[in-house]
Parts: structure tokens; C-alpha cells; sequence
């Protein structure tokens, strides 16, 4: 009996909190002042509302020219992300209180609406409307910035995921073609349609070497917007992993990949939320290596990781982006001594760097330690080596580094106030929850896909082992310190090659056209003189209708010539 099957235990009417969003988005821009604002937080309350509603079972399906179609498939797995989606929508729309932009709101709301509806997804056709969604929404965050460097970022961070979105049209066709089912259920990575499908997935998870749009657009997306970004493009590729390819082995190590080269280039970076957008990479990292373990633990590691995730990096992300809205500077070099003008950001942002650091009583230790855990147990010695040093990483950037020379270090002559209150608040409530989850983490485990929920957090053994770890990092980075300062340059990704040596090939390329083309145009001239002489000479004497076959072949001639001119013109 296939999944689908398995949950038809259905209850009734079901309104899918995916279109009332977007629908209620629409009401947005017909609003001014106070009544807007409360328009909003009461939409996203509504939102909440509906997603923790939502019954176990199979809703809103029903068949277009014999395909079925599944907008609502609810399980354990898409619950999970469901819920921390809405709830991440909630905090994001009372960050962004202040600001008055109509585009930036309505697509903030429809970009929530789409992963969500990914979520809920339970045919591969409904998933790629959503996922299609997603990406025409979220660009709009970056663009909304409106500078030079924001519409550039804005148009690659486009092309990337126009591609990612062919990529999986591809694999659903082939694969309907194959199969005659559209169901989204667990795929065996064996042949071309699973591996397109796989990639496209893949892309928006941000899994190197195909991840450089991430930090090259994340950083310049709106102050607000940012919040949405961090939380739902790649979360939303985890939940479908996860739903899609538990157990598939490589992605253990494209895991551990993701996971290392975040903090390296964390590590190297000087703009604070483009350090914060490695370290999402990082973080993804872990959950990816999860779906690759494939377990009953692993799994419900990556879900609970991604469910911690999205709460403590819209925390760091709320917090820098307050600096940068109250400051102007979003460099580390630019930055120091701000802890006495902004006390409640720099205690608001340290909940989300000891919750990414796996501090105990932290909401990241009882999730990523479980997908240690699953590696322990699997006797993945080395991949649970990686993922430790990792670890390290993470807390030397983002919960020592960042907060030590932008809060602390050196007086930047900088003298900012307070973010305001609905940046404050919205920041506590991320902080609250992630407080909330370190110290009662049964809270989240009942959500998770895999039941029971076997693993204790809070063991001696993970206690002392993860206060060692970090004790000993902290010990390591003064002692180092004068060696860790940022560095005012620009650490290059593979961004690289589409950014710089694309360009150059380019325009080597077009050169190379140039003159080929210079070629055959004055080829084509001479071979078309000597052909019209040709034809003089022989149909000339034979009057008018000779004379018209010579000038319709003529016409035949430089028709084909102006059309690859135009093809010319078009591609070059």
C-alpha cells in the first residue's frame, strides 16, 4: 500500500492555509498605517492558525485529465516544516512593522504561502507550482533593496534558480513518462528523471558546488526580507530531501562538505550577514549528511534541525540586520563597541549564536546532536569527525567573532540607538522559542517524523563532551584573537566562475563570432557577386523569365543572409 494510501484517513473540509495566504496578501497594498500593520500580524496569526489545525490525512485532492492531484498531503514530516514555517512568517512580519513597501510585503507573504505549499505538496506537479512560486516571490526581497549591487545579485540568484526549476520540469517529465505517476513519494536515485528531480533540489539546498548564490544574494537582500530568505529556500529543499531520498549515501558526504566549507569561508569573510549566510550553508550541511544517514534518528535529527534552524538564524539575522538599520555599516572591520547603544540586540543575538553553537539549554544542542548521535551509532567515525570540527567552526565565527568585534573590540565612534520595538520584539519571541526548545525539548520531538523519539540530549556523556568542545574553541580564539580580526577584502567562491571568467569567455567567445562572422559575410558577398555574374551570363539572354529566376534566387540569398544577421544580433 503506497503512502498516499496510508493516510486517506481524511477529515472533511480542509482550507489550505497556503491560499488564504496568498490570497489575504493580495488585500495588502489596499491598506495604509496602523490598519495595515494590523492587517498583517492578523493574516500571519490566521496562517498559524490554519497550519496547526491541519489534521493528519490527505486533503484537497482530485484528478485533471486522469492525473491526480494532491495539494495536501499531511504527515508528521510536512507538518513539521508547516509549522515552523508559519511560525518564522509571524516573527518576520513583526520584524518588518516599520517598513513601508507594499511589494516587499505582498511578496514576503506569497514566498511564505509557496514553501509551504511545497510542504503540503503531495504530487510532484503541485510541488513544482509552489517551488516555481518560491522563486518569483523571494527575488523580489533581494530587488526591493534597490540598489546596483541588489538588482545584479537579484538577477543571478534568478538565473540559478530558473535553472534548478528546468532542471526538476525536466525530471517530472521524464519520470511521468517512465512511471505514468506524479506521486512525490521515496525515489531510488538509479536513472535520469530521479537524478534531475535530485538536482533540482539539490540547487536550492545550496549544496556546493552549487551553492554560491546564497551568499551572493542573501547579503544584499532587503534588512527585512533577509529574514525570509534565511528561513525558507533551503529548509524547504531539506524537507524534500528528506521526503524524497532518506538513505541515499552520497549525500552524507555532500553533507559534510556543505557543513566544512560554510566555516571556511565564514571564517574568511568580512560583511556580518554574508558570514551569517555561510554559516547557513554550514548548518544545511548537517541536515543533508541526516537524510544521507537515512535513520529513524538521522532523519528526525535533519527535520528537528531545520525546525531549530530557521528560529536561531532569524535571530542572528534579525540582530545584524538591526545593526545595519541603526548603523548603515554591515562590515566587521566598520564595526566595534556597540554593546552599551544596543545592550537588548547583543543579548538577543547571543540566544541565536549559543543555539547555533550547540550551547546546552540552546535549542541547536538538542537537534544537531542528534544527527551526531545517528553517525555514532552508524559507526561513521569520520563523518562524525567532520561534523564536529565543524562545530568548532561555527562557534569561532558566528557565536565568538561576530559578536566580539561588532559588540565589543575596539569603539567604532559609532553611537546607534536601540533598534525599535518591533525589531526587539520580534527578536525575543525567535529567542524565546529557542530558549524554550533547549530546555524542553519534548516540545519539538513530539512533532517529528519518527516516533518514538529515542534520544536524550541532556546525557552526561553529551554534556561533558559539547562543554569541553566549546570551552576549549573559546579558549583557542583569545588566544588567538589578534589573528582573527576581519579583513577588509573580498574571499572568492565559486561565484567565480560566472562572475569573472564567464565574462572573459564571453567575450573571447563573441570575438571569436566576430570574425568568423566578418568571414562569412564577405565570402557569402563574393560567392553571391560571382553568382549573379553566373546567372547573368546565362539566363540574361534568355529574357524576362530567365531574368526572374536570377532574381528570385537573388532574394532566396540575402533573405537566409539577414536572417542569420538576425540570429547574429539576437546571440551576440
Amino acid at each position: 500500500m503506497s503512502e498516499t494510501n496510508a493516510l486517506m484517513a481524511q477529515s472533511g473540509f480542509w482550507l489550505h492555509p497556503s491560499i488564504v495566504l496568498l490570497l489575504g496578501a493580495l488585500i495588502i497594498p489596499l491598506l495604509k498605517g496602523v490598519a495595515q500593520q494590523s492587517y498583517r500580524i492578523a493574516l500571519a496569526l490566521v496562517f498559524i492558525f490554519l497550519v496547526f489545525q491541519t489534521s493528519i490525512g490527505i486533503h484537497g485532492q482530485f484528478e485533471v485529465n486522469g492525473l491526480e492531484i494532491i495539494t495536501g498531503r499531511a504527515d508528521k514530516l510536512s507538518l513539521v516544516f508547516a509549522y515552523v514555517f508559519s511560525l518564522i512568517t509571524l516573527i518576520a512580519t513583526i520584524y518588518s512593522l516599520h517598513v513601508k513597501d507594499n511589494i516587499q510585503h505582498v511578496t514576503a507573504f506569497i514566498y511564505a504561502a509557496a514553501a509551504t505549499g511545497v510542504a503540503f505538496a503531495g504530487d510532484l506537479i503541485t510541488l513544482y507550482v509552489f517551488w516555481e512560486m518560491m522563486m518569483l516571490a523571494s527575488v523580489w526581497l533581494i530587488w526591493r533593496r534597490q540598489s546596483a549591487t541588489s538588482y545584479a545579485s537579484g538577477y543571478r540568484y534568478l538565473l540559478v534558480h530558473a535553472v534548478s526549476g528546468v532542471t526538476l520540469l525536466g525530471g517530472i517529465v521524464l519520470l511521468y513518462s517512465q512511471t505514468g505517476s506524479l506521486a512525490f513519494e521515496q525515489m531510488r536515485a538509479d536513472n535520469l528523471a530521479v537524478y534531475l528531480i535530485l538536482i533540482g533540489f539539490l540547487i536550492n539546498a545550496a549544496v556546493p558546488p552549487l551553492h554560491a548564490w546564497l551568499p551572493d544574494a542573501y547579503p544584499e537582500a532587503t534588512i527585512t526580507g533577509a529574514i525570509f530568505l534565511s528561513a525558507l529556500t533551503t529548509k524547504t529543499a531539506v524537507y524534500t530531501l528528506l521526503r524524497g531520498f532518506p538513505g541515499t549515501e552520497f549525500l552524507i558526504w555532500m553533507g559534510v562538505v556543505m557543513a566544512l566549507w560554510g566555516v571556511i569561508y565564514a571564517a574568511l569573510v568580512n560583511d556580518i550577514r554574508r558570514l551569517l549566510a555561510y554559516h547557513i550553508i554550514s548548518q544545511v550541511g548537517y541536515m543533508v549528511a541526516g537524510v544521507g544517514m537515512g535513520t529513524a534518528m538521522a532523519i528526525n535529527g535533519s527535520a528537528a534541525h531545520a525546525f531549530t534552524h530557521i528560529l536561531y538564524k532569524a535571530v542572528l539575522f534579525m540582530g545584524a540586520g538591526a545593526v545595519i538599520y541603526m548603523t548603515g555599516k554591515s562590515k566587521v572591520t566598520e564595526l566595534g563597541g556597540l554593546y552599551k547603544y544596543m545592550p537588548l540586540t547583543f543579548l538577543l543575538y547571543m540566544v541565536g549564536a549559543f543555539s547555533i553553537s550547540s550551547f546546552p539549554l540552546f535549542s541547536g544542542f538538542v537537534s544537531k546532536t542528534m544527527i551526531l548521535e545517528a553517525a555514532a551509532l552508524d559507526r561513521m567515525a569520520l563523518a562524525w569527525l567532520l561534523l564536529t570540527m565543524a562545530g568548532v567552526g561555527t562557534f569561532i565565527s558566528t557565536g565568538l567573532k561576530l559578536p566580539y568585534f561588532v559588540f565589543f573590540a575596539k569603539d567604532s565612534g559609532l553611537r546607534p540607538k536601540e533598534a525599535p520595538w518591533n525589531m526587539i520584539l520580534a527578536m525575543g519571541i525567535a529567542a524565546f522559542f529557542c530558549f524554550f526548545i533547549g530546555v524542553y525539548p519534548t516540545w519539538l520531538y513530539n512533532f517529528l517524523p519518527e516516533q518514538p523519539v529515542n534520544y536524550n540530549a541532556f546525557s552526561l556523556g553529551h554534556l561533558y563532551w559539547e562543554m569541553q568542545l566549546l570551552l576549549f574553541t573559546a579558549l583557542g580564539f583569545f588566544l588567538l584573537l589578534k589573528y582573527l580580526a576581519g579583513v577588509p577584502k573580498t574571499s572568492v567562491d565559486t561565484d567565480w566562475v560566472y562572475r569573472k571568467a564567464g565574462p572573459v569567455i564571453y567575450q573571447k567567445l563573441a570575438a571569436l563570432v566576430r570574425t568568423t562572422w566578418r568571414g562569412f559575410i564577405d565570402g557569402s558577398i563574393g560567392l553571391m557577386r560571382r553568382f549573379w555574374e553566373s546567372l547573368g551570363q546565362t539566363y540574361g539572354s534568355r529574357g524576362p523569365i530567365g531574368q526572374t529566376w536570377s532574381i528570385g534566387l537573388t532574394t532566396i540569398w540575402v533573405f537566409l543572409l539577414v536572417a542569420l544577421y538576425g540570429l547574429y544580433i539576437v546571440l551576440f
